[in-house]
Order: C-alpha cells, then structure tokens, then sequence
C-alpha cells in the first residue's frame, strides 16, 4: 500500500471516529457535560439528487463479514441502499431495527452494509443481535468502498445511508441517523420510480 493511499486512509478514519455523534454536542462539551459519548454524527439531513446531476458511477470489490465477494457490477441495473456503520455507534445501533426491516419489504432493492471499523466477526454479531438480514461490507483495513464512494458524496458521518440508482449512481444521501423510515422509504420509492 503507498504512503498516500495509507494517508487518506487514517485520515478517513480519524473522521469517521470522530463523525459519528450528538448533533448539537462537540467532544469538549460532551466532557464537560459528563454525556463522553466520544463520537460526532451527521444531523440526518437529506439530500436528493437530481438525476442529470449525479456523478460517475461508483466501482468498488470488497469482501463481506460472510467471507464472500461483492462488486459494484453484481447491482448493475438495480436500485441498491448502501448503509455506512459501526457496532458501536450508538445511532447505527438505534437505526439497524429499521434498516433491517426496510430491507424485508423492500424485496427488489438490495441493501448492503459497509462497516468502517469493525472485523467481520464482530459484524456478523451485530448483524445476529439486530436481525439484520443483509451482508456488510469489511471496510475497516482497506477502505477501498469508503474511498469508492468519497469522491461523489461523501459518507463523513456515520452512520451514513444512500440509495444508489441503477446505473451505479448516489441518487440520494441521509447523514446520521435515519430518524423516519418513510423518508429513506420516500428514497427508495422516487429512484426506483425513474426512467430506466
């Protein structure tokens, strides 16, 4: 690995440790406060993004928690969520009952995971205690999906969760927590409605 890409990859991080977080507290505050939640998050705001104005498709292969493989060609011509995450992020952890469910009736729209943090058996053991039915991407070393997706709309909070149009596109983005299902849903529903 050269020196660059090992750069951007602990400054990624570093961000990602300190992104995911109370929306109105910062570190300092936290201490004073007594709350050392130790984390920074999004502050679930939205983003839809037109279709004429979407960047490049994103390509990336990866391994999952489940040891298999996955490549951005395995969703071409779907419409797929992609979820940012780690287990100890407190509002990974308060949205994975919903992601979890999101992806149960959502049937044609596949859901992938990508944990920034944690190994693959750990993963696995959030994805048992939550009933999270979809695998997660294993980001944590290589980065390689968190820099795929970096260059068109950033992840920098986690957790982060975006729906991605058919042709390999961030079509929409939820920063932090996702508080209403019906917005993700809301999403989902307007990609899946476009032209193909």
């Amino acid at each position: 690995m050269n020196r660059r890409l090992i750069a951007v990859v602990v400054a990624f991080a570093a961000l990602t440790t300190v992104s995911c977080s109370s929306a109105n507290e910062s570190l300092a505050e936290q201490y004073q406060n007594g709350s050392e939640e130790g984390y920074i998050s999004g502050d679930g705001s939205t983003v839809e993004i037109p279709a004429d104005n979407r960047d490049e498709p994103i390509t990336y292969d990866a391994t999952l928690d489940t040891g298999d493989t996955v490549s951005s060609s395995d969703f071409a011509g779907s419409v797929y969520v992609v979820n940012f995450w780690y287990s100890s992020c407190p509002p990974c952890r308060l949205e994975a009952p919903d992601l979890a469910q999101l992806s149960e009736e959502y049937t044609e729209v596949p859901f992938l995971g990508v944990n920034v943090l944690d190994t693959a058996e750990t993963s696995l053991t959030f994805a048992d205690e939550f009933g999270i039915p979809y695998p997660s991407v294993v980001d944590a070393t290589t980065a390689g999906v968190q820099l795929a997706f970096a260059g068109s709309v950033p992840p920098n909070a986690v957790p982060t969760t975006l729906v991605v149009d058919r042709e390999g596109r961030v079509a929409a983005r939820i920063s932090g927590l996702v508080r209403d299902p019906s917005i993700l849903a809301a999403m989902i529903d307007s990609v899946i409605a476009e032209e193909q």
